[in-house]
């Protein structure tokens, strides 16, 4: 099977890709990673600044998980959020129906959690009166967007299993999409990469990076 379930230090679970070499979360804490790159880093800043009604688009859906999560906060800071995502590799329901994230974050409702995988490609749909969610079947390089946004979470594969999601030519297109101090966060910290965000006109944040990873990126668009 080219994906298969595996139990990360905080107790959660991750999956792991055979096909690109690579989990879909960090084996020191699936949660806490999510949590704190994209959560604390991502929407709770953006709530800090004022808003209340945001739109985030995500690089892979994958799990699940980074959406789950943006439901319960949105919940638990009453806020609006308008999710998109975009996924070429489908996670198959042998594995998204054995994930344990509703038991490790104690939500009275699991299904919420499969509504986010079951629902169709390419509607929006409202899963909560706080949360649509539209998901895209494909290859974003090739996808066109019709709207902006406030976050980015970039969640793809290390550029060591897809380079081509790392280069300039994609997120120029990511910066073009960002609204006016909108922000990309995401767990690379790698030099280059680095470099080529400073180079297309964003401010980094440099933050503390979850369980065994030093730092984690920000990146502000500032004009």
């Amino acid at each position: 099977m080219e994906q298969s379930i595996h139990n990360s230090n905080d107790g959660s679970h991750t999956v792991f890709s055979s096909k690109f070499g690579a989990h879909y979360h960090s084996v020191y804490g699936a949660i806490e990673e999510s949590i704190h790159v994209f959560i604390s880093a991502g929407i709770f800043f953006k709530y800090n600044k004022g808003s209340k009604d945001i739109s985030i688009f995500e690089m892979g859906f994958g799990t699940g998980l980074n959406a789950y999560l943006s439901i319960i906060e949105s919940q638990k800071l009453d806020i609006t959020i308008d999710y998109h995502s975009i996924e070429s590799d489908p996670v198959v329901s042998d594995i998204y129906n054995k994930l344990n994230y509703p038991e490790v974050l104690n939500q009275d409702d699991p299904s919420l959690f499969t509504n986010l995988h079951t629902s169709p490609w390419e509607n929006q749909q409202k899963i909560t009166p706080h949360f649509n969610l539209t998901k895209y079947k494909g290859d974003i390089q090739a996808h066109k967007f019709g709207k902006q946004f406030d976050i980015i979470f970039f969640d793809a594969f290390a550029p060591s299993c897809q380079a081509h999601l790392w280069q300039k030519e994609l997120h120029q297109k990511l910066f073009d999409i960002l609204k006016p101090n909108g922000i990309l966060v995401t767990y690379c910290t790698q030099g280059a990469f680095k470099r080529l965000l400073k180079s297309m006109g964003y401010k980094l944040d440099i933050l503390n990076g979850p369980a065994k990873k030093r730092e984690m990126v920000r990146a502000i668009k500032s004009k």
